[in-house]
């Protein structure tokens, strides 16, 4: 069967279609108990899974199987079962698996980007292993910014928590220096937070945070920018040595994306 819509084998083309027939499963669900932003995550998920087949089709780049499956499977592990299913809550290191995951994949895409260009006779400067390392990780960090900055965004001006709070017990800031010097004051062992509002009819609502004050999103986006760098050294390396040494580091071809030969072989 062509690439266009297999991957190669029987394995990888059941992959294809289980997780496809999953959202969908999943979205008529929705459907059904009225969850409209469930619905858009499935929608969301379908059109997201096209990507493999955008990337061969338009700009005629060949995806290892192990790749476009881990891709897959990453955009799965997401949106479907990180949010809807709430895997995010449910599984303390959920988020944080991904996000080096993420960190990892990006590289190998960065790095295979440079690697292609590299490999083309229309550019007349050869980069060196370590600088295609270093661009692989610039890119992979890069993307990982971008991402929190979505997060930020969504945050902030539709009041979702993407970033996702956390609780913490210790505090030190220099908003409450009593002088008003620069010189933090610690507070430890916070026992609760106790914030006072107001709804739309002016009454006071009193709502109390026990174990500490609730953190928007600061230790959350800080953590997955740690672990996406742990991710794209990680490949960085991988890659590095591959460029040095492809016989023992043939592994590395699973992870990196590669120009379809031309016909008339320019690549």
């Amino acid at each position: 069967m062509d690439k266009k819509l297999d991957y190669n084998n029987k394995k990888d083309l059941s992959i294809y279609f289980i997780l496809r027939a999953l959202v969908i499963i999943v979205m008529i669900r929705q459907i059904f108990i009225g969850n409209w932003n469930n619905v858009f995550l499935c929608i969301f998920t379908l059109i997201l899974f096209l990507i493999p087949i955008v990337i061969d089709r338009k700009f005629n780049i060949s995806l290892p199987n192990t790749l476009e499956t881990i891709i897959l499977l990453f955009i799965f592990s997401a949106e479907i079962l990180g949010e809807i299913n709430e895997f995010y809550i449910h599984f303390e290191h959920w988020d944080t698996i991904l996000h080096t995951l993420n960190g990892f994949l990006c590289a190998a895409i960065g790095f295979s980007t440079i690697d292609i260009l590299n490999r083309k006779e229309v550019f007349h400067t050869k980069m060196s292993p370590i600088f295609v390392a270093l661009v692989a990780f610039c890119f992979s960090m890069t993307v990982g910014v971008m991402w929190e900055f979505f997060e930020y965004g969504m945050d902030s001006i539709f009041r979702t928590d993407m970033q996702k709070d956390d609780i913490i017990a210790s505090i030190s800031t220099v908003n409450l220096e009593p002088n008003g010097k620069n010189i933090p004051v610690v507070i430890n062992d916070i026992e609760k937070t106790i914030i006072q509002s107001k709804d739309k009819d002016g009454n006071l609502i009193q709502t109390v945070i026990e174990g500490g004050y609730l953190d928007i999103g600061l230790s959350d986006t800080m953590k997955d920018l740690i672990v996406n760098f742990v991710g794209a050294v990680a490949f960085s390396i991988i890659g590095l040595l591959y460029i040095k040494n492809k016989e023992d580091y043939k592994f590395a071809e699973q992870f990196i994306p590669v120009m379809k030969k031309s016909k008339n072989n320019d690549i």
